[in-house]
């Protein structure tokens, strides 16, 4: 009898610990359940852009990519430098709705802000690079842009005593395409935009954010649901997404823009490039279905200081672009869905992305050119 009542007890000790645990299980799930956030990711102050241990940074070579960066003689006519896209009175952008050209041609996309480019994994609005030093080559060669043969620019640098010294200098030997794309690498990672207001936020200084701001961006994290996409440092998830943004009214029946589109279609091989109407986004680089008008998530960043908006920049204030977010994006894309955010949110939120994110001006002095 005793061992059968040993039994019985042990069982009863048994069945408490079970409901025990199965009860700090529901509480820890309940926890979970209302105390995380619904989003995706989570915000990070400013660090340090990474290095490449390919590439390391040092003063010279800095100066040297600023100057390349402003030298005209990168592209195939003179008239152009990478500073004529990336202006750095302009945040390093343009300001227009798509980028400068070449003489009688048209670009087909925006300039997108240089500034804290070293922190993003993919470059260009369709993600075709990852790295500054491959990307740096890209609108030299570009028909529609810099238009410049890198073989002869190789040449003419190499006429400049100046810039022969000071690639032997940098890289101990002769000038290069590869070392003019390091050069350039070297001084975009520079251009970071430091001690923004979401950094001391972030870091518990809730002082540094108006009260609109602070609403905002609980907005941002939370109803807005913007940190699916935009979180970490760089408030980029580094992905693509199709949104479906409308197509720019004033680009739809230019026949320069058509006529590049179809060119980089036929570059990337589509098949039925010459019948192209519209910008096929990353399905250019992947022929993956699902990327067809997707679009790397920009940083957001800067971003009062970085208009107009969207690969195409058919948006030229950020309350079109709260807008477009808010109705859920554009017409049968399957990314978004609309917030319901009424005029006083859109308002708060926007207080959030023009005051908290504008971090002290990149200011760059123009170097004297050899």
């Amino acid at each position: 009898m005793d061992q059968v009542r040993n039994s019985e007890c042990g069982m009863e000790v048994y069945v408490m610990i079970r409901r025990l645990f199965i009860a700090m299980g529901f509480i820890f799930f309940s926890a979970l359940t209302f105390t995380l956030p619904s989003f995706a990711g989570h915000l990070e102050p400013f660090k340090e852009a990474p290095v490449p241990k390919e590439n390391p940074q040092t003063g010279n070579k800095i100066e040297l990519g600023k100057q390349l960066f402003f030298d005209r003689r990168l592209s195939g006519d003179g008239t152009m430098s990478c500073a004529t896209c990336h202006n750095p009175e302009r945040a390093f952008t343009d300001g227009l709705d798509i980028s400068l050209s070449y003489p009688t041609t048209r670009n087909w996309r925006n300039s997108p802000t240089l500034i804290n480019v070293a922190l993003q994994k993919f470059l260009f609005h369709d993600g075709r690079v990852r790295t500054l030093e491959d990307q740096a080559l890209f609108p030299m060669m570009s028909a529609f842009e810099m238009n410049q043969n890198l073989d002869f620019l190789e040449e003419e640098l190499t006429a400049v005593p100046e810039y022969v010294r000071s690639f032997k200098k940098v890289f101990g030997g002769e000038i290069t395409r590869k070392r003019i794309a390091m050069a350039l690498a070297s001084f975009q990672r520079t251009l970071s935009s430091k001690n923004a207001p979401i950094d001391g936020y972030l870091r518990g200084n809730k002082g540094v954010l108006s009260v609109r701001a602070q609403r905002g961006f609980a907005l941002f994290t939370g109803k807005g649901r913007c940190t699916e996409c935009h979180h970490g440092v760089s408030l980029s998830d580094h992905k693509f997404h199709a949104l479906h943004v409308p197509d720019n009214p004033a680009l739809k029946n230019d026949p320069r823009v058509i006529a590049t589109a179809r060119f980089v279609a036929k570059v990337y091989h589509y098949e039925d490039y010459r019948n192209l109407n519209e910008d096929p986004g990353r399905y250019l680089i992947t022929k993956d279905k699902k990327d067809w008008k997707a679009f790397r998530t920009p940083t957001l960043r800067e971003v009062s200081r970085t208009a107009p908006y969207m690969q195409n920049g058919v948006f030229n204030t950020l309350e079109e672009v709260i807008d477009f977010f808010n109705k859920g994006g554009g017409k049968g894309n399957k990314a978004l869905k609309p917030l319901h955010l009424g005029a006083g949110e859109k308002a708060d939120l926007k207080a959030f992305l023009v005051e908290a994110l504008a971090g002290e001006e990149v200011l760059v002095k123009h170097p004297a050119l050899p």
